[in-house]
């Protein structure tokens, strides 16, 4: 006997959001982010029921469901509100500003990228909770309509070198003190060391 096809599909009900520009701030991490921290809200067999296409979130249930679909609907829809102010986690101020992980760390500890405090997690699987700074979206906004971050980087690399030629010149001074010979005097540019009395008008090593 053939095998009976199947001509009863159950129809499916869906819902759609898309999120706003000033929402994921450009960057897909950070809708990745905002779809997990909608999922977040549901059921657990819900879940997976809440994916993302460029920007949009799609809830799709059969209509067998329509209850738990239009309850699943109302959280999404009520979670959604105001989700422009939702903190920004590493990851994504990463992805947003094109940054590398050592460089958020350098600029959280010196006090140029601001924290807004902090978030404890529990990941799957793991018995150990994890703490993390989270970041304002208002001011990753400010960052990439200012270019501050290519500001940033130049003084790094300014500080960089000075940090460089610092050492050298304490290596110098070393060899003198060492060798018995003096430095030069004041005023007058070492050939092998160029801009130490640069260093010494500005008292960089006083």
């Amino acid at each position: 006997m053939p095998p009976r096809k199947k001509t009863d599909i159950e129809p499916m009900l869906s819902q759609e959001w898309t999120l706003p520009s000033a929402a994921t701030l450009g960057s897909a991490v950070r809708a990745k982010g905002i779809l997990l921290e909608m999922r977040a809200r549901l059921p657990l067999t819900l879940r997976k029921k809440l994916d993302i296409a460029a920007s949009t979130l799609t809830l799709v249930m059969p209509q067998s469901e329509a209850k738990a679909f239009a309850a699943a609907a109302e959280t999404v829809t009520a979670g959604l509100v105001g989700i422009e102010t939702l903190p920004v986690i590493p990851r994504e101020i990463e992805d947003i500003l094109t940054i590398k992980t050592a460089e958020r760390h350098r600029w959280l500890k010196d006090g140029r990228l601001p924290s807004a405090g902090t978030r404890t997690v529990k990941l799957r699987g793991r018995a150990k909770k994890i703490t993390f700074h989270v970041f304002d979206p208002r001011l990753v906004q400010d960052l990439l309509d200012n270019d501050q971050i290519d500001a940033w980087r130049e003084q790094d690399a300014e500080t960089r070198r000075e940090n460089r030629q610092r050492a050298l010149w304490k290596a110098k001074l070393a060899r003198a003190e060492k060798t018995g010979k003096t430095a030069p005097p004041e005023g007058e540019d070492d050939p092998g060391l160029a801009g130490w009395a640069a260093f010494m008008r500005e008292g960089l090593l006083r």
